[in-house]
């Protein structure tokens, strides 16, 4: 059965009850679901980042150990959410106060997936990022499960289990895709295809684009919203295509085969005007344009480009993705050409985790090694780099106002910006 923790004593009452507060005040600058608040890995209107990376520039303020897992954290005015896997046998969402990491609440579930053994380096845990949305948090368990909480208070509110409740086999690597909040609506890639619930009840809606589960199917990509030829839709990246789907009804407005290696379709695609931008391990970077003529979509390629991004999404900045590639270096593409304005020397870290504010990107690799450079579409010139973590960063950094969230195997860390003109 699941567990909630409520808080006991005093103290942690109040810090639900100013939680509570904090849901329903101003969002302000907060890291809400995958990717940041605008899931493209931008950064609203915080402070600008300091040039250095250094102990006078941006310091640790507190660090709590977790079990492992790879689930971005999320952000508050004044709280993280977190996950992690306990003792092969279960999975939590936890609420910590943002400025000391105390714990405000906890909820446990059974959660589990033995993944095969060609991916066991990465690990059996929880992946899926939650999502943040009008007081409630949407987690994704690795055995297909979703389960909404009360984000002030960990109550389980409605779980929807997709192997149970739609007949359907446990995914091999578990349930992988973010869960996206639009409306009165969550999106995820879960259940052998695309879903949607109704985010307040957790009622299918509908159901589509199937691919029948097991090792070649369970989605490793997450959905984005976005406007193409004047219509709303949602874009979606299965193991083996590319596609847009209605909101409304679920109808599949058009579909595109994106080549890859054993289904390795992993990034979030990246949206820019009517142009789609996907990479993929053993594929390509490639360039899309959605159209609509009549009653009738079409989706054509625009460029194709020999790099593979794989694991790591892209930010755009002025017309431009910087991606990190299989290969471990960074580039930079102009999406209106395909054209590599170039690539770095360097070679860094498997994963990096990008996030984007003004002209300025920070990276954080598995290594633990945090990176930063301007988004310069002329060359590539690194301007700091530091180490935050002795332990594997491969959860996606989170950044809001001056803090910085950072999800290593063992725990989450909050670091802080310190002004330069201190």
């Amino acid at each position: 059965m699941p567990t909630a923790f409520p808080p006991r004593s005093k103290p942690l009452l109040g810090l639900a009850l100013a939680l509570a507060a904090s849901l329903t005040a101003s969002a302000g600058n907060t890291w809400p679901q995958w990717r940041g608040p605008t899931r493209d890995g931008t950064v609203g209107s915080s402070p600008p980042w300091p040039s250095q990376l250094d102990e006078k520039t941006l310091q640790r303020r507190w660090h709590i150990p977790l079990g492992p897992g790879y689930s971005g954290p999320l952000i508050t005015r004044d709280h993280v959410f977190v996950t992690e896997a306990k003792d092969q046998a279960f999975e939590a969402a936890i609420a910590v106060d943002r400025a000391t990491g105390q714990e405000v609440w906890r909820h446990q579930w059974e959660g589990y997936v033995k993944v095969p053994f060609f991916a066991k380096s990465n690990g059996d845990w929880i992946r899926s990022t939650p999502a943040l949305a009008n007081g409630r948090l949407y987690v994704g368990g690795m055995r297909d499960v979703v389960i909404c909480l009360e984000a002030a208070t960990g109550k389980e509110l409605w779980r929807f289990d997709f192997p149970k409740d739609l007949q359907k086999p446990l995914p091999d690597f578990g349930l992988v895709s973010s869960p996206l909040v639009a409306g009165d609506a969550l999106y995820v890639q879960a259940g052998a295809g695309f879903a949607k619930l109704q985010a307040e009840s957790g009622k299918l809606l509908w159901r589509t684009l199937d691919d029948g589960g097991g090792m070649w199917g369970s989605a490793f990509s997450s959905p984005i919203l976005a406007t193409m030829a004047g219509k709303e839709q949602l874009i979606v990246q299965t193991r083996d295509k590319l596609a847009a789907v209605q909101p409304s009804d679920g109808k599949v407005l058009w579909e595109q085969t994106i080549k890859s290696f054993r289904g390795m379709n992993i990034l979030t695609p990246v949206s820019l005007a009517d142009q789609i931008l996907t990479s993929s391990y053993g594929g390509q970077t490639q360039g899309w344009t959605v159209s609509l003529h009549g009653d009738t979509w079409k989706i054509q390629p625009e460029w194709n480009l020999k790099l593979e991004a794989y694991m790591s999404t892209p930010v755009v900045h002025r017309g431009h993705a910087f991606l990190h590639t299989r290969s471990q270096h960074l580039a930079c593409v102009d999406l209106a050409t395909g054209t590599k304005r170039w690539q770095s020397e360097q070679k860094f870290g498997k994963y990096l985790s990008l996030v984007l504010q003004g002209n300025q990107i920070l990276a954080l690799d598995e290594r633990g090694i945090l990176l930063l450079f301007p988004a310069d579409p002329d060359r590539f010139a690194q301007t700091a780099e530091r180490r935050v973590s002795d332990s594997e960063t491969w959860a996606h950094l989170a950044v809001a106002d001056t803090d910085l969230a950072i999800r290593d195997i063992k725990g989450l860390a909050v670091w802080s910006w310190i002004s330069e003109s201190r």
